[in-house]
């Protein structure tokens, strides 16, 4: 079994059906499948035996493409088709003339008064959008099948109590205002409303009113079962209500398939009290009267033909069966059989009722994906959900009705195959042309045995459909096959063939006797959607969007992939958020204002010991980064620079003796965060080492807060990165005896300290983002601390010189200062005990870890990535450590990766190249976050703030995770840095605190 897995590269399911059937194609391919691999899916490739390990690893926004071929070298042909496919509707997109969104926040921002939702994705999924189109106070076109029918029922009845319409699910045609909506044929705008609880029901009816001169201004489709007992047509009672108000409408027509006798009876009593005329067809019925002001059909034929006099003021006629055009010379012999293999569901309804009547068959079954399967009469749905699991539908692609014209072939007993073709938006662009060989060389394999054979089809279809209506004609009759007027004179035909007729008796008019009923009030909002062009934001199928903005609708796409990654636990909490979302959005507001309203000031440089009471004993305690850890679960790095600390402490005399001390357990460890603390990387510190003190002003209380940072090395081999040589220990003492004792002084004699804000405004403008880059930041710091120090009259002329010569020469120093800051702006964030933003990153070489406002101190865990960037000379991706460090509280705050546009030029490290690769990561932070930082203000962005406030719901929901801009140590303790570039946070991390915070706020998550 040959496999692959393609990251964050999602298809709707018919776009990857359409691909497995090219993979399948190829010579070499025994069988291949190429899916998202969301659960169901992974479910039928286990049941097509295409299942490896790997797919079983992969995610919902992951395609995985499995292949059985006998040689491994096949896969490199595979990955090129699939290659060439998705270039080919990248190209697609790029030519597309409208607006695309990925997400509902800009979707309705973009059109604010968009009035329809139309939706085609999974239907695992298709409930939830539903849900949130309505919540939206948008009606809704749900394409989608597969939805449950206590959704169903649940989502209908939300809709008809907000005033709005759900067409569907599993709707598969509309037309609004003369707009059309997914499969539509191209008709003609007229007066006559249609409500379909169907979909090629509605496109035969509309076709031939067409044909007939006649044209529609609204078709409203239901979905199949809406007529079912537990639905009680909902929608259909709505939307008949809105057409009897509705002034361009004049005669309404209504169809169904075979309804609950009680619900078919409520729905006419509600015909019987509208003001307009009405032709009414309940497929499986055969009336043999109307009744009041319904003229009741037998078929869709016949209803349209009825809908046009009516339209035309005419009267309706007695009977309106055509003659046939069509001879038969000789009568199929005793035994022959009818098939019907259509790709309309509706279409096989009316044709199993037909043939069931005139061969008195018995009533109809719909099982299985048979309509009819009596005494070798069948007639099949190959739309049915049966036939069409991890396939498209037959009406876009004709491999599952090719297969079964070859295995009704080799029943003998069949005598005639019924087919149709259905033309229009969404159909497949040449159908007949991909039919005509197979049903071709049926036909002339049964003239050379000798057998009675004949295919009979009608085309669904008009002139003006972006098929060539005249083309497909002349494909199916030069095929052999006998093309009728319509489906109703198909199956006429066919019956004509084995010596059968289709009697259509004479019907009157009689008076409806029952009792009226009041109709539904028609609410402001339905009142909109039938008096104007539709406004529409299409969930899925991208090409339901074109012929919207063709016939004069509005329409953006909206470019979905399934929430949370499509886990199922996690889409339920979001639901659950977003009925909380205003008193959610409320906290998080107060937690943000915090994090923009900070004034991070620095005030001091000190020993460790005396400012955190913890280190202010004679215990070895290590500070680490990251949420907490054990020594031996830490990595190399973490390990060396615990070394290299024991040994600048005097804890140890050498490295055997502080590994000896480590591993048994004579050290105690501690994270930073937990006392106020950051550490770059490994984090480490220890009582001695000279600490930058941010105190944030904005906090008055007594307590304060307050963000503590070791001082930055430099570069090369430093402690940070687990080197532990003599040269780092010796740098680490200047550091102690000079470097921080000036540096404390310098800033102590300044009246204010040192505004970081300033700093970083200033900063930001000049191409830093305070991870990755700081030269800007570190130069402007030097400018504000040189004349302090050089002031300093107790301090020795040559160590101010080192120690100003030592903050030129260190690019990266201002780091270690945006840490501390970061560390006091969350602190004083931190104390707001609500909401989803995140508080807290950070990494520890073994998990990332997240807190958020909502749950304090709790940590929020999942396996660490490693970073991905650019190597030093003789370093590779092997050499690379996981990710290390409390660094990424910058992008806590909104630094660092989340405002990589200020620093266009660190999107080099990860193979990017500039300005457009920096905006467009910038704005996908923007995705996840809640507002922007008007404070720090970035000249490249149009002077936009950068972006604050990570939410856990945008994490999980969309799927983006924070981008953190690091370094990269060497995964062996001792050697240092390697290299620099960006990682990506852990997913995991953010659904453990999605979890977390709705533990926390009552929600049962299981």
């Amino acid at each position: 079994m040959l496999y692959s897995v393609i990251k964050n590269s999602y298809q709707d399911s018919i776009n990857l059906m359409l691909l497995t059937n090219e993979v399948n194609a190829l010579e070499g391919v025994n069988q291949g499948q190429v899916m998202m691999a969301t659960d169901a899916n992974k479910t039928m490739m286990k049941t097509a035996g295409l299942y490896t390990d790997e797919v079983e690893a992969a995610g919902p926004n992951e395609m995985a493409i499995v292949i059985d071929a006998n040689d491994e070298s096949i896969i490199d042909e595979v990955l090129t088709t699939v290659d060439q496919f998705l270039e080919d509707l990248s190209s697609k997109s790029e030519k597309s003339t409208y607006e695309e969104v990925d997400n509902w926040a800009d979707a309705l921002e973009t059109l604010p008064d968009a009035n329809l939702a139309v939706i085609s994705i999974p239907g695992e999924y298709a409930a939830d959008e539903i849900e949130r189109g309505l919540n939206n106070g948008l009606n809704v076109f749900s394409f989608s099948d597969n939805v449950s029918l206590e959704d169903e029922i649940r989502l209908k009845k939300k809709a008809h109590e907000k005033g709005l319409l759900l067409m569907g699910p599993d709707c598969g045609t509309g037309v609004i205002s003369g707009v059309p909506i997914a499969f539509t044929n191209v008709t003609t705008p007229g007066n006559i409303g249609i409500v379909g609880a169907s979909g090629t029901g509605i496109q035969e009816a509309a076709t031939i009113i067409n044909e007939l001169g006649g044209g529609l201004v609204h078709a409203i489709g239901t979905g199949g079962r809406d007529l079912h007992e537990e639905v009680g047509a909902i929608t259909m009672l709505d939307a008949i209500a809105a057409l009897d108000e509705h002034d361009p409408t004049d005669v309404i027509l209504v169809i169904s398939k075979p309804p609950a006798e009680s619900v078919r009876n409520k729905v006419l009593q509600t015909l019987q009290s509208i003001s307009k005329p009405v032709v009414a067809i309940f497929l499986g019925e055969k009336p043999t009267e109307h009744v009041g002001n319904v003229a009741l059909a037998y078929t869709l034929e016949e209803a349209a033909r009825m809908a046009v006099d009516l339209a035309n003021g005419e009267e309706i006629k007695a009977n309106y069966a055509q003659p046939l055009d069509f001879d038969v010379d000789t009568i199929l012999p005793e035994g022959k059989t009818l098939k019907g293999l259509y790709s309309g569901g509706t279409l096989a309804n009316e044709a199993a009722t037909l043939i069931a009547d005139a061969l008195d068959l018995g009533g109809i079954q719909s099982e299985h994906g048979y309509i009819l399967n009596t005494k070798g009469f069948q007639v099949m749905d190959l739309g049915d959900d049966i036939y069409t699991q991890g396939k498209p539908h037959p009406m876009i692609d004709p491999e599952v009705r090719v297969n079964k014209l070859k295995e009704v072939m080799q029943d003998e007993t069949t005598g005639v195959v019924l087919i149709d073709v259905v033309l229009g938006y969404g159909s497949h662009s040449d159908m007949a042309g991909a039919l005509a060989p197979s049903i071709k060389t049926a036909l002339e394999e049964a003239k050379a045995a000798g057998r009675d054979f004949y295919v009979i089809g009608s085309i669904v279809g008009t002139p003006q459909d972006p098929q060539d209506y005249q083309a497909t004609l002349n494909t199916l009759e030069e095929a052999g096959v006998i093309v009728a007027p319509s489906n109703e004179q198909a199956v006429r035909y066919a019956l004509k063939l084995m010596g059968k007729e289709v009697v259509f008796p004479d019907k009157q008019f009689v008076a409806y006797t029952g009792e009226k009923v009041a109709l539904e009030t028609v609410s402001e909002s339905t009142h909109d959607l039938f008096n104007t062009a539709p406004r529409v934001i299409n969930i899925g199928l991208k090409s339901f969007t074109e012929p919207i903005l063709e016939f004069g609708g509005q329409a953006l796409q909206f470019t979905w992939r399934p929430r949370a990654g499509g886990n199922k636990k996690l889409i339920r909490i979001l639901n659950e958020l977003e009925n909380r979302k205003e008193e959610i959005d409320e906290a998080n507001k107060k937690v943000v204002q915090r994090l923009i309203n900070s004034q991070p000031i620095l005030t001091d440089v000190r020993p460790a010991y005396e400012l955190i009471p913890e280190l202010d004993t004679d215990k070895k305690i290590i500070l680490h980064a990251g949420p907490p850890i054990k020594w031996e679960n830490m990595t190399g790095p973490m390990q060396g620079s615990c070394v290299g600390a024991m040994l600048f402490e005097g804890w140890a005399e050498n490295e055997s003796d502080a590994m000896s001390q480590l591993e048994n357990g004579e050290v105690e460890f501690i994270p930073c965060h937990h006392v106020g603390a950051v550490g770059p990387m490994g984090g480490i510190t220890t009582n001695n080492f000279p600490m930058l003190l941010v105190e944030n002003q904005a906090d008055e209380s007594e307590e304060g807060s307050r963000g503590m940072c070791i001082m930055n090395e430099g570069i090369g081999e430093v402690l940070r990165f687990g080197a532990y040589s003599e040269a780092v220990v010796n740098r680490l003492k200047w550091m102690r005896d000079v470097l921080g004792p000036v540096l404390g002084k310098a800033i102590r004699s300044l009246e204010n300290g040192i505004n970081i804000n300033v700093i970083i405004a200033r900063a930001i403008g000049m191409g830093d983002e305070f991870h990755q880059r700081n030269i800007a930041a570190s130069l402007v710091f030097l400018k504000e601390i040189t004349p302090s120090i050089i002031a300093l009259e107790d301090v020795d002329a040559k160590e101010k010189e080192e120690v100003i010569q030592f903050l030129a020469d260190t690019d990266q120093f201002f780091l270690n200062i945006a840490m501390a800051a970061g560390k006091a702006i969350v602190e004083y964030a931190r104390k707001i005990k609500e909401g989803t933003i995140v508080t807290t990153m950070a990494r520890n070489g073994e998990n990332f870890g997240v807190r958020i406002a909502e749950t304090g101190d709790t940590w929020y865990t999942a396996p660490v990535n490693t970073p991905d960037g650019l190597y030093f000379t003789g370093y590779s991706a092997e050499d690379a450590n996981k990710d290390i460090g409390d660094s990424a509280i910058t992008e806590t705050i909104g630094l660092g990766g989340m405002a990589m546009i200020a620093a266009p030029g660190v999107t080099r490290f990860i193979g990017l190249s500039g300005l457009d690769d920096a905006r467009r990561i910038s704005e996908e932070m923007e995705k996840i976050t809640v507002a922007n930082n008007s404070t720090w203000a970035i000249p490249n962005w149009d002077f936009k703030g950068s972006v604050v406030g990570i939410d856990i719901r945008k994490v999980v929901e969309t799927g983006i995770t924070p981008i953190i801009n690091t370094g990269m140590a060497h995964k062996k303790a001792g050697v240092g840095q390697v290299g620099a570039g960006t990682v990506r946070a852990s997913l995991g991390s953010f659904e453990a605190a999605l979890i977390g915070y709705a533990k926390a706020v009552g929600i049962n998550v299981d």
